[in-house]
């Protein structure tokens, strides 16, 4: 036991020394600002295709249902579930050109992806933006079939919030946990290995997609505690509450990418030392 855990230690030394390695002469900060900007543009529009296709796939009806009591949820100090239920709204309601147009918006987070992940790699190429944004229009077709199953556990998870009580609350995070995780591991895996054209091997892409992933969810379960804070955001911003609500969610946004670079650091690492292992057999 303590030659393994002796071992686990120093490979966790090793990853951890490859993640910095790999941020010497490079500002962490201001290029997860700049994937902030891009998720910015495209946040939106990806949620509003993404219901407009679960529906699709289900009903009209029953995404609104679901919508509805996701929206029972969260907490509603600055809007979030009036925010929801709009969302749900619009990409029930939204036409094939509407779907069309907000393939445009969209896209651009696959550009800000590739452009983010490019710069921790000795790579240069031509045409960057256009490679990034059409890689990442594959992943709109797999967005009702990781949305619907994350809908479909908002009744259990609304159910135990109603129940109060300890176990009920930790049952809760625990779903809300493991289906966001499950949800956002495949985007993670395709945004690193096809949108921002990542050279690594499989296992070291599926280790790095679950643990990017894990933390994500992680930081989102904290966001949705955030909210139910008693903060009256619009105090620093002259008392608005608008201004004060967006700029929380872009100090979020901005939280949660470097989470993804630094995942996307940490899988490159991971891939580098076990083509070293392999090497050394």
């Amino acid at each position: 036991m303590e030659h393994r855990a002796a071992g686990l230690r120093g490979s966790g030394a090793e990853l951890a020394h490859g993640v910095r390695r790999r941020l010497q002469g490079r500002d962490l900060a201001l290029i997860a600002a700049g994937l902030t900007f891009y998720a910015g543009i495209a946040v939106v529009p990806v949620l509003v295709l993404a219901f407009a296709l679960t529906a699709r796939l289900s009903s009209a009806e029953r995404v609104t249902a679901l919508g509805a009591r996701l929206a029972e949820l969260l907490p509603g100090a600055v809007g979030a579930p009036a925010a929801v239920e709009r969302l749900v709204s619009a990409g029930v309601g939204l036409s094939l050109v509407g779907g069309l147009l907000a393939l445009v918006p969209m896209s651009f987070y696959g550009e800000g992806l590739r452009r983010a992940l490019l710069r921790f790699s000795s790579r240069r190429e031509g045409l960057t933006g256009w490679k990034g944004r059409l890689a990442a229009l594959p992943v709109v077709l797999l967005t009702p079939l990781l949305l619907y199953p994350l809908l479909l556990t908002v009744p259990v998870m609304a159910d135990l919030a109603a129940d109060g009580g300890a176990w009920p609350v930790v049952g809760r995070v625990a779903i809300g946990f493991y289906s966001v995780l499950a949800a956002l591991t495949v985007p993670l895996a395709w945004g690193f290995r096809v949108v921002g054209a990542g050279r690594v091997r499989w296992s070291a892409l599926v280790a790095g997609a679950l643990f990017t992933a894990a933390c994500l969810s992680g930081f989102l379960q904290g966001f949705v505690l955030f909210l139910a804070l008693p903060l009256d955001l619009g105090a620093p911003f002259g008392g608005l509450d608008v201004v004060g609500g967006v700029v929380a969610l872009g100090l979020w946004l901005f939280v949660l990418h470097l989470v993804v670079v630094c995942g996307w650091l940490a899988t490159q690492s991971l891939d580098e030392l076990l083509e070293r292992r392999s090497a050394g057999r």
